[in-house]
């Protein structure tokens, strides 16, 4: 019989977790931004969006 082992994680202090909310909450604005990119059609619109997207890429950096 093998002995089944969990995974055991040290306790996430409250910046990290605050940090880990704000990455995900930046995935999931370029998630949307990325949709309503590919609907976009008018020029204008979609360069707005591809520097807000920009903007996000350069942030999510900041936690790699």
């Amino acid at each position: 019989m093998s002995e089944q082992r969990k995974s055991v994680r040290a306790p996430i202090s409250p910046d990290e977790q605050q940090r880990n909310r704000k990455r995900e909450g930046l995935l999931l604005s370029r998630g949307r931004l990325t949709q309503q990119l590919q609907a976009a059609s008018n020029p204008r619109h979609r360069e707005m969006l591809e520097q807000a997207i920009a903007e996000l890429d350069r942030q999510l950096l900041s936690f790699e």
